[in-house]
């Protein structure tokens, strides 16, 4: 089970936002969009939505942008996912057929299972997983 692209571009915007949060930088839509190749209309809907859950906040001006409204280490990637993906919808187990029940079961089983992982997972966590990778690509060679 992947991600949408929704979920996708929201938590590399995130990402974004959490490699500037130490310089106290702020990123405007279209320095996040053009990184990562996201469509900047739809980068505005995300952080429209982002802003509002509080996950961050906007600071208006020539010098404005988007950073994070509370620090990497306090927002999880379930909490994010959950803002950007909304809800899922829960079939009642015990409706319908036996085949209709297991298949319920199982998706339940299954998304508690993803909560439970993302919920470990902080946007710090996340950025750091990130920073290793880069710092293990950057070799040189002689």
């Amino acid at each position: 089970m992947g991600f949408s692209a929704k979920t996708t571009y929201g938590l590399l915007a995130l990402m974004e936002l959490a490699g500037v949060e130490a310089r106290g930088e702020r990123l405007q839509v279209g320095e996040i969009a053009a990184r990562q190749a996201i469509p900047e209309r739809y980068l505005e809907q995300m952080m429209t939505s982002l802003r509002r859950a509080g996950f961050v906040r906007s600071v208006r001006g020539a010098r404005g942008g988007y950073l994070l409204a509370k620090p990497a280490t306090e927002i999880s990637l379930a909490d994010a996912i959950n803002c950007l993906e909304g809800e899922a919808e829960h079939l009642e187990p015990s409706q319908g057929t036996c085949e209709l029940q297991l298949i319920s079961a199982l998706a339940e089983e299954l998304r508690a299972e993803r909560v439970a992982k993302l919920q470990k997972i902080s946007l710090a966590d996340f950025l750091s997983k990130r920073d290793a990778m880069l710092q293990a690509q950057t070799m040189y060679f002689i």
